[in-house]
């Protein structure tokens, strides 16, 4: 139930800062799966108007985060094994590529900023600060992706990581992922560093598989239960 607690928006324009609140209402779990999503109450919320609120819906919408139905409007979208697998499968593909064409180009800035990261990281998943985990997960991706020179990949691939974001989110937080995504992460990193680009790419490719698979087996076993 979402409470009707005004927030002023201020950053950026009013529908891609509601926008930013509904995700994390979403990945928050306050917000979820199937669950209709009431315009005037979030409106109330935000203490804004409802326009920007549609706005924000759509552009969730192209996300995957929210899906239009007949007769009830904007609903969180649940989980679906099609989605988790296409949206995977595809950074599967597409980010390995981006690592291979920007790792040779990283810098010692890159590299002090992706130790930061690294460290942030770690903090937050020992504290279970589960709010912060997406977003230090998309900053390590970008940074490491920062230098490929690709800029319509990169766009993709940004898309894919806040499409994936909540997956991130639950595979960490109900499938024991935690130690293993800090040590794969710190192994792409230290890969790149040494200039072992092929090494950092496979490592990059079995870092994304493992999280589908464990993503895939959660969800079949969260139907077996019904």
């Amino acid at each position: 139930m979402i409470t009707a607690r005004p927030k002023p928006l201020l950053h950026r324009t009013i529908a891609a800062s509601a926008a930013e609140e509904i995700r994390k209402l979403i990945f928050d779990g306050e917000l979820k799966d199937g669950q209709p999503i009431r315009q005037d109450v979030l409106a109330a919320r935000l203490g804004i108007s409802r326009t920007p609120i549609r706005e924000a819906l759509v552009q969730l919408e192209t996300e995957g985060l929210v899906r239009s139905e007949p007769h009830k409007g904007a609903v969180v979208a649940g989980l679906s094994l099609a989605d988790i697998r296409e949206t995977f499968e595809l950074r599967e593909l597409l980010e390995p590529a981006l690592l291979r064409a920007s790792a040779p180009r990283l810098t010692d800035e890159d590299f002090l900023r992706l130790k930061a990261i690294l460290k942030e990281y770690s903090a937050e998943l020992r504290t279970h600060n589960v709010a912060r985990w997406g977003e230090l997960n998309t900053a390590l991706h970008a940074t490491l992706y920062a230098r490929a020179e690709r800029p319509q990949t990169e766009a993709i691939v940004a898309r894919l990581l806040t499409a994936s974001d909540r997956y991130t989110r639950l595979q960490l937080l109900m499938m024991k992922g935690l130690k293993r995504a800090e040590v794969e992460h710190a192994e792409i990193v230290e890969h790149c560093e040494k200039r072992r680009i092929a090494h950092a790419a496979a490592a990059l490719k079995r870092h994304i598989a493992h999280v589908k698979s464990e993503l895939i087996r959660f969800v079949n076993l969260q139907r077996s239960e019904r």
